[in-house]
């Protein structure tokens, strides 16, 4: 009877380690309330504050298909590192950088 008891208890221990894991390794929600601040501040000087682009200046519409089509990845590099004639953002925290990207997806025509 203890075997049966103990294999069942180490059993529902493992399960639970394994089932809090999960929970630790979900990625979290990128905050895009955050991320339209950081918008704001950083990027709406030349992409304007609704995101869709200064003519004047020529760049992008944030909410634009191919900027949409852009991997998570691809627009986090494109912060980071920049891109043509926007500079990089390197002093961003990859918080930050990932609420950016999540208020851009936020954007989509």
């Amino acid at each position: 009877m203890q075997t049966k008891t103990k294999k069942l208890g180490t059993l529902t221990l493992v399960g639970t380690l394994l089932a809090g894991a999960c929970l630790l390794s979900a990625p979290a929600k990128a905050d895009t309330a955050a991320g339209a601040t950081m918008f704001k501040a950083k990027c709406a000087g030349c992409h304007g504050a609704d995101g869709k682009g200064k003519d004047a200046l020529k760049t992008t519409d944030m909410g634009a298909a191919d900027v949409q089509k852009m991997s998570d990845a691809d627009l986090s590099t494109a912060i980071t590192a920049g891109k043509g004639k926007m500079p990089a953002f390197k002093t961003l925290t990859p918080e930050q950088v990932k609420d950016l990207v999540g208020y851009i997806r936020s954007l989509k025509k």
